[in-house]
């Protein structure tokens, strides 16, 4: 389990995480999403103590990240393919860390054949390889020493199609077994297909946390008007919730005849009024984050622009 208590991140006068609070449990897939420079690399990075919070606390399974004794045997984390020794083969990166946590060859063979290294591609030199490679080998390295928690940043980068359904499959098998698993990609239609739970970050801070079901299905009722403005308008005094969508109609959080009442009683002819389709998690991040995209601000890494 990880757990994000009220996680701030400052730096000077910008802030970058702004009282963040999630978790993620045991057996499920969280997808991790935000736009470019939303924070979500930053949070990531004081989850696993590589950057220190201003205020706020994280763990996993209850225990601060530099307090877990031998941590790659609790969480597996991969937040950067390239930062592996280019000079060194892919089997002597593995065998090294092998040696760090106390697990035995047996393993190294495993995860080389899990990932699909083993064999020729094991005793090339990383520099050598393929980004999608350098991904297989980032994973292979977070599962090495058999954590309960994985920690995954854009771990599909690089990958063909065939190399990110399999990469679907490891993480929704891992979590079907019992693991927790935390996801952030920009591949938001990867991520619909394997996530349970959805956390979603804008602007440093939490804009949707729920099950997944219940985001992509939380619509309400479509509605589209001969006049929009004047039905915009209308709705929008009733103190109704209105989301504009790209046809000119509204997603609105009410019951038909209120709307049609509304609608009615600004004189607008309604041409449309139904239950809103979802549009998926595409939409969903759109309409959430249209007003978070926050490239460029943030002066934490040029890897938390991602």
């Amino acid at each position: 389990m990880i757990t994000v208590e009220h996680l701030t991140k400052r730096y000077g006068a910008f802030t970058a995480v702004s009282d963040v609070s999630f978790t993620c449990v045991p057996g499920t897939v969280t997808g991790f999403l935000g736009p470019n420079g939303a924070g979500k690399s930053t949070t990531m990075r004081m989850i696993s103590a590589l950057t220190p919070p201003t205020s706020g606390t994280t763990t996993v399974n209850g225990v601060a990240f530099r307090d877990l004794p031998n941590p790659g045997r609790h969480i597996g984390v991969l937040l950067d393919a390239s930062a592996q020794h280019a000079g060194r083969s892919g089997r002597e990166i593995l065998s090294l860390s092998a040696q760090l946590l106390g697990v035995g060859q047996k393993r190294v063979d495993a995860m080389l054949e899990l990932v699909g290294l083993a064999g020729a591609p094991e005793k090339r030199r990383v520099g050598n390889y393929s980004l999608g490679m350098r991904q297989r080998l980032g994973l292979a390295h977070a599962l090495l020493g058999d954590p309960s928690v994985l920690m995954l940043d854009e771990p599909a980068n690089g990958l063909d199609p065939e190399g990110i359904f399999w990469m679907r499959g490891v993480l929704r098998d891992f979590a079907d077994r019992g693991g927790t698993v935390m996801l952030s990609s920009h591949l938001l239609r990867e991520v619909e297909a394997v996530a349970d739970h959805l956390v979603v970050i804008g602007n440093g801070k939490i804009v949707a946390d729920g099950s997944k079901e219940d985001l992509l299905h939380a619509g309400g009722l479509y509605v589209r008007g001969l006049d929009p403005a004047t039905l915009e308008k209308a709705l929008t005094e009733a103190g109704l919730s209105v989301q504009p969508t790209r046809d000119g109609g509204f997603s609105v959080a009410s019951d038909a005849e209120t709307i049609g009442r509304t609608a009615l009683a600004a004189g607008v002819v309604l041409l449309e009024l139904r239950a809103a389709d979802s549009g998926g998690l595409e939409e969903m991040f759109l309409r959430l984050t249209s007003n978070h995209d926050t490239f460029g601000s943030n002066p934490d890494s040029s890897k938390d622009a991602a």
